[in-house]
């Protein structure tokens, strides 16, 4: 991987901010956009822009064929049976929202479990803390270990015959653990559950292969991964999506509409009320381009790569915490600085043109199992390099001396 010439791809990392060259470490939350996605969203509005699968007229036609051709490309991402099984939505929060009240409500009652994990995210948290109220099934969480990561055994002694959904992340936002999606997938499938996965962190970072991993359900967003903001997929078994009813009613999702029924279209589009994200869906797939021409494994390696280098460099810091494992890591490092306020980390950071994360992460409960109220995050991406580490290091290493705290 050339990370340089991929570098001159990105126009926003060619500035300076508080007099100093930019360093983005915050990828996690959102990624930068390359110049031929900006170039693709652009030319749709200049050249495309209609509305789909309405107008016979040569602009509709191609507005439909763009947006279309994105969800071709997104099921050949994921490796899905067809493109009947993508849905588009606005990202990670509202797919997850669909498979919660479309599917999970309708199969859960007084009894039945829903099981996840303290280190999700509040999108994969609060959404089966819902359904649970609404129907009377249990939350259960799979234990973590002191390292946060997840053991099979207690995967298997927490899903029971009883458990109609598993929702994991497959990567977590904070401690950077790669989940066995497809080892709890097994497990989940064993005992007649379904198996949902948060994919926020892992699509923009890894090859996904959804039949590999034989998940039921799969999501992610789009802006994690080059692409707009406003713009994901959620993946669903083409037998599951079928039976389940659309959850927003309106334009583009009907078949026949009567004074008092109607009925839906068929997949995907029944899951797709209103106006589409259009030019969002052809970011996406000029992302999806722009990955795939890199290579995925390559991305996968660079990240790996940078995560090592910076948890051993972070680590000569005295007084420095780091959370999650330094083995099997994605490429983020969570960590604090003791007696230094994260915000306040974040904030001298940014003064020298460091750009990390600091906060609960969306994670509160994680938080709580970490025992800390927030945390620091650098998050890495195919466009940063050891520089953008060492550069991190020194500016931890100026913030102590800033605080003068006694750390140590």
């Amino acid at each position: 991987m050339n990370v340089q010439a991929i570098r001159e791809q990105f126009p926003i990392l060619h500035q300076t901010i508080n007099g100093h060259p930019l360093v983005y470490l915050d990828s996690a939350a959102t990624s930068q956009k390359p110049r031929s996605v900006i170039d693709a969203v652009n030319r749709y509005y200049e050249h495309d822009n209609a509305n789909v699968h309405r107008g016979v007229h040569t602009l509709g036609s191609r507005a439909t064929d763009a947006y279309e051709g994105a969800r071709e490309k997104v099921a050949k991402f994921l490796n899905a049976a067809s493109p009947q099984e993508i849905i588009f939505t606005r990202g990670t929060t509202t797919a997850l929202n669909i498979v919660a009240s479309s599917y999970a409500r309708a199969v859960c009652g007084e009894g039945d479990e829903i099981v996840i994990t303290q280190m999700e995210h509040h999108s994969n948290l609060i959404p089966w803390q819902q359904v649970a109220k609404a129907t009377g099934a249990t939350l259960k969480y799979i234990p973590l270990e002191q390292d946060g990561s997840i053991k099979l055994e207690n995967v298997e002694a927490t899903i029971t015959e009883r458990t109609k959904v598993v929702s994991v992340m497959y990567v977590s936002n904070v401690l950077g653990v790669v989940n066995p999606i497809k080892e709890i997938t097994e497990i989940a499938h064993k005992n007649g559950a379904v198996m949902v996965v948060d994919g926020a962190q892992s699509t923009p970072h890894m090859k996904v292969d959804v039949r590999d991993l034989n998940c039921d359900f799969y999501v992610f967003s789009g802006h994690k991964m080059c692409a707009p903001t406003g713009i994901g997929a959620l993946y669903g078994k083409k037998a599951l999506l079928e039976a389940m009813e659309p959850i927003e009613f309106g334009g583009e999702m009907i078949d026949f509409v009567d004074l008092h029924d109607s009925t839906w279209k068929e997949l995907p589009w029944k899951f797709e009320g209103g106006t589409p994200i259009i030019a969002g869906a052809v970011g996406l797939g000029a992302a999806i381009d722009f990955l795939n021409e890199i290579g995925l494994d390559a991305i996968e390696q660079h990240e790996h790569k940078l995560a090592s280098y910076a948890y051993d460099r972070l680590s000569t810091i005295d007084g420095i915490s780091i959370f999650g494992p330094k083995q099997n890591r994605a490429g983020l490092v969570t960590f604090n600085l003791n007696d230094v306020h994260p915000h306040d980390v974040a904030t001298v950071l940014d003064t020298k043109g460091i750009a990390v994360r600091a906060g609960h992460h969306c994670c509160q409960p994680l938080m709580r199992y970490l025992n800390v109220s927030s945390t620091a995050r650098a998050s890495f991406y195919l466009y940063n390099t050891e520089e953008d580490v060492d550069r991190l290091v020194d500016g931890l290493t100026q913030t102590k001396e800033f605080f003068g705290h006694g750390i140590g």
